[in-house]
């Protein structure tokens, strides 16, 4: 009997690609079949034969597709006469003539189909020359011509087939085309397995927010009759998803404070002390902040809070100010956890500015060094210690204060009295990985985690919703607001010659690059964009031979990578080309110039977080970005980042431009496409997060049900 765990290999008679391609979408049961959603709808596209073809004027394209079946006659690969793109072309015929189709950027897609194939053209009509083609149409192999769909619906399906009025566009894979996928859940469906799936939402809520069930959410989904249907639909499915992570976060929320901590208290007057010594002033968010962090601090249950700050709105003081707290409490420890050895190292460095005065040690592990402050032989300074010596002293509470990579949760390190977590950049560990460094104690340690990536509300209050939320929304005393401009390509060499005169006065400056090595542009999915290892060169041989050119990215070993940031650091390097390796933490005061390359490859959250690099000083700052886009939403995303006033301003405008899936790269998050539907709407994230709310303080032992929808951390 067929049920919803079937695997697919045991119901269909699959080709090894086949097999492969749905293992990379993670395809395994008729569930997950079931569970893999279209991206979009067309109106059914109209069959043609090729002397039947028109031009289509350009307001109707989008609704006025067409199929054609033919015999590829000839392809042919090159590239345009103009902007040498790659380009493209192939000729196929029908009994009643010729047809041309035409592909800019995708070349790959006719390399499968040798002379003689038959296939399946669809896309607009567009003439040039008198000469009717199809203009980047999809392509699929048939096995017969005829005017007709391959997949014609067996005598069951009959019914369910004349129902459907949208076409569902599948996401694909090498091997697995949409109109695979289609005519399987189509199959799927008719078969009642429908009947065998439990609606994991209660009825109650259901009845209380008017969303379908289940089974009714999935038939308009993949089969829909109207446009209503299918947003009714995702809304439903949305939901579900957001819910089930609010349950999750809840319970999580609940099971850690249900255990205690320690209680803090330092007085006020060591901590105007401690502060007094800063060379710049607190800001109002920094003081209600650490305000709000002191008083969880006296509660007895572990804290569990989300600080949220723009990039330079100084989020390590309050780290550093908060820490004082914990280990002037007497025998108390910190750790505080970031994702790279660069900013590890970045971390302790500012931390030992802030208790050099003090007669406290601070640690640093990483995969590749300890070190240790004050060294004996230099009180001012840091020396490098074995990594067992390092372990000995945080065991024993010699270092009170450890600041490390993940190193910090394996089973070797072993705190004394760990009361304080901070982590560092949020989302790049996952849940997992914080409980496991803050749950390894008898009493749970108070948890701060904190983040530059702007975050939009219902975001923050879905995948942290475990979390209590602060804000860092002003900008330190005296900060000027970054110069950002989109630079057309004729205007590059003008912004050459500005950073070439910021240089001479002693600036510094970055180039982001979107990839490292040069594309194989004959490859699929290949990004057509600036590589960081030519541009590198170009600069230095071509446009800044009188200044020094350095390079960093991912595939670097971590020691050639710290020399480089190293030297950039201390002004030997002048201009830095990167990837998005700089992306995090990097902190260079003098630079402050950045060339962002290729720009619209860049989601917006990503791309303020690239201009953060140069927000780190008084000095006037410029981030110039360089596009290929002349209109559409990408430049609007663009402007954006000229005219929103903060990171969260300039998040929510991401996620209203975007849509779904997205932000930030909606899957760092853990939530699907159809998730992220839902986080522009406030109103469902905080109805869903009351729900969950109601359920985890009646019924705290509820079992969360095993749904393909939840893609936890």
């Amino acid at each position: 009997m067929m049920t919803p765990d079937t695997l697919v290999v045991d119901t269909y008679r699959l080709k090894p690609a086949q097999v492969k391609a749905l293992a990379k979408l993670k395809i395994l049961t008729l569930k997950d079949l079931l569970y893999h959603f279209p991206n979009r709808h067309e109106v059914p596209a109209l069959e043609r034969k090729i002397n039947e073809l028109k031009e289509v004027p350009k307001d109707r394209r989008a609704s006025e597709k067409v199929s054609v079946y033919g015999i590829v006659l000839s392809t042919k690969i090159s590239k345009a006469f103009r902007k040498k793109i790659p380009l493209a072309e192939m000729t196929i015929e029908d009994e009643t003539g010729k047809l041309k189709a035409v592909w800019f950027h995708q070349v790959y897609l006719v390399k499968p189909f040798a002379p003689g194939r038959a296939v399946k053209l669809t896309g607009v009509v567009s003439k040039r020359k008198d000469e009717i083609y199809l203009s980047n149409p999809q392509i699929e192999a048939v096995d017969e011509l005829g005017g007709g769909t391959l997949f014609k619906p067996n005598e069951a399906n009959e019914a369910f087939e004349a129902q459907n009025f949208l076409l569902p566009i599948y996401p694909e894979s090498r091997g697995v085309s949409s109109a695979w996928f289609e005519y399987r859940i189509k199959q799927l469906i008719a078969s009642g397995i429908l009947e065998l799936i439990t609606d994991p939402i209660p009825p109650e809520i259901l009845k209380k927010y008017n969303l379908p069930s289940l089974k009714t959410a999935l038939v308009w989904l993949h089969a829909p009759q109207t446009e209503d249907q299918v947003k009714v639909a995702r809304k439903r499915l949305a939901f579900e998803e957001i819910f089930f992570i609010q349950l999750a976060r809840q319970s999580l929320r609940k099971k850690y404070q249900e255990h205690s901590s320690f209680k803090i208290k330092v007085t006020d007057e060591l901590l105007k002390d401690f502060i007094s010594r800063f060379p710049f002033t607190l800001t109002g968010a920094q003081e209600q902040t650490i305000k709000q962090i002191l008083e969880d601090f006296t509660k007895g249950e572990p804290m569990m809070r989300l600080l949220e700050g723009d990039v330079g709105s100084g989020k390590t003081a309050v780290a550093a100010v908060t820490a004082f707290a914990v280990v002037k409490s007497g025998g108390l420890s910190v750790a505080y956890m970031v994702p790279t050895e660069i900013l590890a190292r970045q971390h302790f460095e500012s931390f030992i500015q802030y208790f050099r005065h003090l007669n406290i040690n601070i640690g640093l592990i990483t995969g590749g060094e300890c070190r240790k402050f004050p060294s004996k032989i230099e009180v001012s300074g840091h020396t490098h210690i074995s990594r067992a010596q390092l372990l000995k002293w945080v065991a024993n509470g010699d270092i009170p204060i450890l600041i490390g990579t993940h190193t910090l949760i394996q089973k070797t390190v072993k705190f004394k009295n760990l009361a304080y977590v901070i982590i560092d950049e949020q989302h790049r560990f996952g849940v997992e990985q914080r409980a496991k460094l803050a749950s390894r104690h008898e009493r749970l340690p108070h948890l701060l985690s904190m983040t530059a990536t702007p975050i939009p509300r219902t975001l923050a209050l879905t995948v942290y919703g475990d979390l209590d939320l602060s804000l860092l929304d002003e900008s330190p005393i005296g900060r000027k607001p970054i110069i950002t401009e989109i630079i057309p390509e004729s205007e590059r060499a003008k912004s050459y010659e500005k950073i070439r005169t910021e240089i001479k006065i002693g600036r510094q400056a970055f180039v982001i690059c979107p990839r490292i090595d040069e594309p194989d542009l004959l490859k699929e999915l290949a990004v057509e964009a600036k590589s960081a290892k030519t541009e590198a060169e170009r600069l230095q041989t071509k446009i800044f031979p009188e200044f020094e050119v350095g390079l960093v990215h991912s595939k670097l070993l971590p020691k050639d990578k710290e020399q480089v940031m190293a030297d950039f650091t201390t002004g030997k390097i002048d201009i830095l080309v990167a990837t998005s390796v700089v992306e995090v933490g990097v902190n260079v005061p003098n630079a402050t110039m950045i060339i962002i390359e290729g720009a619209e490859r860049f989601g917006l959250a990503q791309l303020h977080q690239l201009r953060g690099r140069v927000l780190r000083s008084s000095h006037q700052a410029y981030c110039f970005i360089f596009s290929d886009k002349k209109s559409g939403k990408a430049l609007e995303r663009l402007r954006a980042l000229g005219q929103a006033k903060s990171g969260f301003e300039l998040a929510e405008i991401d996620l209203k431009l975007r849509g779904s899936g997205a932000l930030a790269g909606g899957k760092q998050w853990g939530i699907s496409d159809i998730g992220m539907e839902a986080l522009q709407n406030l109103k469902m994230v905080e109805a869903a997060r009351a729900e969950a709310k109601i359920i985890i303080a009646t019924n705290p032992n509820f079992a969360l049900p095993d749904q393909k929808m939840i893609h936890f951390e």
